[in-house]
């Protein structure tokens, strides 16, 4: 009634060889299988360690862990502020976890300020969780894209106009 299928034998048999009998269909090598296989692994974060001060800015679409001190502003795709680091700049970054201290404005997609955070600025965000113990001063605003905002406020301010006092003065120059 039932007939054992030779998938499920081990290996090729040796008379399959010999008379040229059709293997069975070849298996998918990595690159046939999925799109994610051929893509390259995620990088591991790039750590600054607790005995480095950065004077500067920070710009990667990795992620990041800071352990010693920046003067300067980060942008990440995952930031990890460790309970020893201070930041003195503006963290723009999808996601944002403070353990230390953040001097500036915070925007991220996804924040956490642990029991040990401590943040002096505003923080703008898509979600955001606070942790019991941490210490914040400032507002927290929620936008659906802080990110891009980030981009916006930085450009340069558009030029006011004259005053109209100063329209007059030039006519009589004239």
């Amino acid at each position: 009634m039932f007939s054992k299928s030779r998938i499920n034998e081990p290996g090729p048999k040796a008379d399959d060889a010999d008379t040229g009998a059709a293997p069975e269909a070849p298996r998918p090598t990595l690159s046939q299988t999925s799109p994610v296989a051929t893509a390259k692994p995620k990088a591991p974060p790039s750590i600054l360690s607790s005995d480095l001060k950065v004077v500067g800015n920070l710009r990667t679409s990795g992620d990041i862990q800071i352990e010693g001190e920046v003067e300067g502003d980060i942008y990440a795709h995952l930031l990890t502020v460790g309970e020893g680091a201070t930041i003195n700049g503006e963290v723009v970054a999808d996601d944002v976890i403070v353990n230390g201290r953040v001097i500036g404005r915070v925007r991220g997609l996804k924040v956490r300020l642990t029991s040990s955070a401590r943040v002096e600025g505003d923080i703008i965000h898509k979600t955001i969780a606070i942790e019991s113990g941490a210490h914040f001063e400032g507002s927290v605003q929620r936008q659906d894209d802080p990110l891009g905002t980030a981009t916006q406020k930085k450009s340069a301010p558009a030029p006011k106009p004259a005053p109209a006092a100063a329209a007059p003065a030039q006519k009589t120059g004239a």
